[in-house]
């Protein structure tokens, strides 16, 4: 960071209504635009994400900088990337003095984070930190997830109830699809809660912080992992029925009843099982032994 450039942190809320006022910035609902302004919620996230002088972070939604500052300040290079146009000349203004940080007015999800990787991170593990909108939480995450780009953990600020759902466990109300497809990839941790008041406009629901360690080769075994997913999607698509029902009325499974009957006897489970009560373990198990059929 250059010493000879004034600046002056975000954190502070006069700070911040006073950049949005220069800017003349109006908040787009369809963003989901909510900016943080309560440092103990940052040195959180900044102690969850484990951030040091040896790091690349890819930051996703960095909306004013606010965060953008302190990940800054602890990290070797910060790429923040923004979908809003309108806010690019706002985050030229608050991050001039940090000479690490680099912006970029792109959808993520149409990025291809493996040559970011290659190119900017010097084929380093990316870190991911975010305060991610709550309309587009799940693709996003899951995007960096099953692409396989060179990610050692994702750290963000999400949705209360989503956190919930991610590391949720078996046979709870919030367990499901997305639960299992998080904890197939990483092992998942809330590091902390953060009420509406912490924000600017306060959004009408609480929120959480939840780390994500990426794991560099799943720890359950499967061997078709997209018809293990199938199999999930189609268990939780309708959950209040047996797992026989689910998946032999799916559409996106070749499976009768019989077949689907066989291989929960192969693997000592009740025929009146629920998705809701296996382990993302058992599903591995399950679909191995329904690829085994050779259907």
């Amino acid at each position: 960071m250059s010493e000879d450039k004034n600046f002056t942190k975000l954190i502070n809320p006069a700070v911040t209504t006073a950049v949005l006022n220069r800017f003349d910035f109006h908040f787009q609902k369809r963003y989901g635009q909510n900016f943080l302004i309560d440092s103990h919620v940052l040195d959180k996230i900044i102690s969850a994400a484990d951030i040091t002088k040896e790091d690349f972070v890819l930051e996703i939604g960095p909306g004013i900088g606010t965060m953008t500052q302190f990940l800054s300040e602890a990290a070797l290079k910060v790429m923040a990337v923004e979908i809003d146009k309108n806010l690019i000349p706002v985050l030229d203004h608050t991050l001039e003095a940090y000479e690490n940080v680099q912006v970029v007015n792109e959808d993520i999800l149409k990025m291809d984070l493996k040559e970011v990787s290659k190119n900017e991170a010097d084929g380093k593990k990316i870190k991911v930190v975010a305060n991610l909108p709550y309309y587009i939480t799940t693709p996003i995450i899951m995007e960096l997830l099953e692409s396989k780009v060179p990610v050692s953990s994702i750290t963000v600020m999400i949705q209360k109830e989503v956190a919930d759902r991610m590391q949720a466990k078996p046979k709870t109300k919030d367990y499901g699809a997305l639960s299992l497809a998080v904890q197939y990839y990483s092992k998942p941790k809330v590091v902390a809660c953060v009420p509406p008041n912490c924000f600017i406009p306060r959004p009408g629901v609480s929120s959480e912080v939840i780390t994500l360690e990426v794991y560099d080769e799943p720890v359950i075994k499967v061997k078709d992992e997209k018809l293990m997913f199938r199999i999930i999607r189609a268990a939780f698509n309708q959950r209040r029925k047996t797992l026989v029902n689910a998946l032999s009325n799916s559409s996106e499974l070749n499976v009768s009843k019989d077949h689907v009957k066989a291989a929960l006897v192969k693997l000592s489970m009740d025929e009146r099982v629920r998705g809701e009560a296996l382990s993302p373990e058992e599903f591995a198990l399950l679909s191995d032994a329904i690829s085994e059929m050779n259907l």
